[in-house]
């Protein structure tokens, strides 16, 4: 008998155009011969299924269900294809949890974990995972740039502690544009994290658990282009990277960053797909850990799309072991 799937996207941040492109491939590579698929909007405006027709039906949030045609139907699973909040930090799925309805992410702990920047190096680094040295400031007690470069050395990155996307982050070389930058952030979020610039080069990889084994996607190694000084929103989304998958990278240094994102798959306790970027960095020999995001894109041109077909596996092979594993 076909499982019935809720496929939420959209969101209530910035990164909702992101969602509805991940939504869409999700959409198009899930199994219909196992699958019913309803797609359910969930924006500022309401939580809606769209018909065929145009016409727009609202979920019932005491149950997440849908009244179609004089018809309840009940999801018996969730795939969240929604970056930012409430599908990425947690809010959802502490949602679905109350209501007992399994889903394809993390659960809600490890979510609002590791949408923060700052808390997840934290568990990292007492973990024995390699991290930057960091600076954790908030909004509501300001602290004078020459306090924060006591702590941390130039050059940095400054980011928006929660969110994604790399939305309000800027790299500083010189102490007289730290403020500026610290400033562009708290644009975003009321809390901020200073990381010293690790050397090296930047992999990213994909995580996820099938019948209870984490398995390891192939490497991508990420480069911004020349005019770009790291991987911000338009390295990403606008075509100004250069992203190679599989990474042509020496094997030692590959087995050390996959047994790096397999122990953070794990002391995350994480669930679903996740992929970890790390730098790899020369003089240390080892991976340095930059973040993990819990819903990583599912656009056609995405890493981990890319990284499954390097696997030899097709996207509906892959969705539907997430679905499976939800299940299981």
């Amino acid at each position: 008998m076909k499982k019935t799937i809720a496929l939420v996207t959209g969101g209530f941040s910035g990164e909702a155009v992101i969602s509805y492109r991940s939504a869409n491939t999700i959409d198009n590579n899930l199994d219909r011969d196992k699958f019913n698929v309803y797609k359910i909007d969930v924006n500022p405006k309401g939580w809606f299924y769209e018909l065929a027709d145009g016409r727009k039906v609202e979920i019932d949030k005491n149950d997440f269900s849908l009244p179609l045609d004089n018809e309840k139907i009940d999801f018996d699973v969730v795939f969240i294809g929604m970056h930012g909040t409430p599908g990425e930090d947690g809010k959802l799925q502490g949602y679905f949890d109350t209501l007992k309805i399994p889903y394809t992410s993390c659960d809600a702990t490890t979510s609002a974990i590791t949408f923060n920047k700052r808390y997840t190096v934290a568990v990292a680094k007492m973990a024995g995972i390699s991290v930057a040295n960091s600076v954790h400031l908030f909004k509501h007690s300001p602290v004078p740039a020459a306090q924060v470069l006591n702590q941390v050395k130039l050059p940095v990155f400054v980011k928006p502690s929660n969110g994604g996307s790399s939305i309000g982050m800027s790299k500083v070389d010189k102490p007289e544009d730290l403020d500026a930058a610290i400033a562009k952030a708290f644009n975003e979020d009321e809390q901020v994290l200073i990381e010293e610039m690790v050397k090296g080069k930047e992999y990213t990889v994909g995580v996820f658990k099938t019948k209870g084994n984490i398995i390891v996607l192939p490497l991508t190694e990420v480069r911004a282009d020349d005019d770009k000084e790291f991987f911000d929103f338009e390295a990403k989304y606008q075509g100004k990277s250069t992203e190679t998958t599989p990474a042509v990278v020496d094997e030692v240094i590959a087995d050390k960053i996959r047994a790096a994102a397999h122990k953070i798959y794990a002391v995350f306790n994480c669930r679903g797909v996740v992929r970890i970027d790390f730098i790899y960095n020369e003089e240390s020999g080892q991976p340095f850990m930059l973040e993990i995001n819990t819903i990583p894109g599912q656009s056609e041109a995405s890493i981990v799309p890319q990284q499954v077909r390097a696997m030899g596996w097709s996207l509906k092979e892959f969705y539907t072991k997430l679905v499976e594993e939800a299940l299981y």
